[in-house]
């Protein structure tokens, strides 16, 4: 699917779509002033659709996101950062139910109609006197406009330092379709699905089966394809709502316009996995890993998760070291068939290996290129036509500080 097929809307935010208000405050979770609270809120009902960690621990609030999206609806969506709501039992549990219900009467709604999500530190009660009171100040803060989208923006984050989001248009029947994106994660962050939280708008008018299915194979193309640290946590969630306030006929795999709304929608998510991984832990590189001849699209996905995930070729990276037997390495432990004779690799516009002998190459050339800010590595196979694109960042001294103290 052709970029092409849709236009990019650089001041484009979450609330861009129609029908959509955002709101974001601080009610004293984090140790910093920074807002921890934020809600999404849609004035009709919007078909929705979520995927979830695949970690066996899953925080409370996946729980009541699940049972909110049995119907495929929702409302609104309250988020919290500072603290988790991992691993915390039964309180934990009525908390999260607890932030739905205050949510649904904030907002004027069903209680099955709120999603509740969290992120932050694992294993400590929420201070919910002040989650309630922060609840209590959203409806007031809500708005259509770029000051609501900023505020949520900063609500989510947590050791990130940069906000994520993303927005196009698309042309659906003769309607303007628009469909924006807002992400956070930093570390612990190799999804099947990281700490990543992911929120995606749009005012298509789609069915909850077609918009679930959408978005299942775009997680796996984009989501599912980032690592930082090889860790998946517990509170992974990543939820679309659709207002259908464009007002065109319904989207289905079958509509002719499907292409380039499942192209745009696959951009805004692609672009903010690709943020996500720019914004790992103390990461200097973006890195982007293509795998291409693999025997099957799945068998490239393996190998090039397990290139960016090798603590090796992060440290190479973060090192300028043109160390490609980091990355042959990688290749041959993925578990994916390889014919050993036939493998090429390239830094860049570099090649370093053809049909798996080295080749000489400008060491101070490929220097200079590994110290720029996106590394770029191309592995080919030549064994079938599978392929597949991974993204994730180097492994530096500051990642360790970071996590060494994340809890203190």
């Amino acid at each position: 699917m052709g970029d092409n097929l849709f236009a990019i809307l650089e001041e484009g935010s979450i609330v861009t779509p129609k029908g959509f208000k955002a709101a974001g405050l601080n009610c004293g979770l984090k140790k910093t002033d920074r807002h921890d609270l934020g809600a999404i809120v849609c004035e009709v009902p919007a078909v929705a659709a979520a995927v979830y960690t695949t970690n066996v621990f899953q925080a409370a609030p996946l729980k009541v996101t699940r049972e909110s999206l049995e119907d495929g609806r929702l409302r609104a969506i309250v988020v919290n950062s500072g603290n988790a709501n991992a691993c915390t039992g039964k309180q934990g549990e009525e908390d999260a139910y607890t932030m739905r219900a205050r949510a649904a009467a904030e907002f004027g709604v069903e209680e099955s109609d709120v999603a509740v999500a969290s992120t932050g530190v694992i294993g400590e009660l929420l201070k919910m006197d002040r989650v309630i009171a922060g609840i209590e100040g959203l409806p007031g803060r809500l708005s259509g406009e770029r000051d609501g989208a900023e505020a949520f923006n900063q609500a989510i984050l947590t050791t990130d330092l940069v906000k994520k989001e993303a927005c196009v248009t698309v042309s659906v029947g003769g309607a303007n379709v628009t469909i924006a994106g807002s992400a956070k994660g930093s570390g612990m962050i190799h999804p099947n699905m990281a700490t990543m939280l992911g929120f995606v708008t749009t005012d298509a008018v789609i069915g909850h089966e077609a918009l679930q299915q959408l978005l299942r194979q775009t997680t796996d193309l984009t989501f599912n394809m980032i690592t930082v640290d090889g860790d998946t946590s517990t509170n992974d969630m990543l939820v679309a709502m659709a207002s259908g306030l464009a007002g065109h006929d319904e989207l289905s795999p079958a509509h002719p316009d499907w292409e380039a709304f499942a192209s745009g929608f696959q951009y805004v998510c692609r672009m903010l996995a690709m943020a996500i991984a720019r914004d790992g832990e103390g990461a200097t590189h973006l890195i982007e890993v293509h795998v291409d001849g693999a025997e099957t699209d799945e068998d490239a996905q393996a190998i090039a998760k397990t290139i960016i995930g090798s603590s090796l070729v992060k440290s190479a990276v973060f090192g300028a070291d043109a160390n490609w037997g980091r990355i042959i390495a990688a290749v041959g432990r993925a578990g994916r068939p390889v014919n050993p004779e036939t493998v090429d690799i390239k830094l860049g516009p570099i090649s370093v290996l053809e049909q798996s002998s080295p080749v000489a190459f400008d060491e101070d050339a490929a220097l200079a290129y590994l110290q720029g800010d996106t590394v770029n590595i191309e592995v080919k196979l030549h064994t079938g036509s599978g392929s597949a694109t991974a993204w994730g960042c180097d492994l530096t001294y500051d990642y360790v500080r970071i996590n060494a103290a994340y809890r203190t």
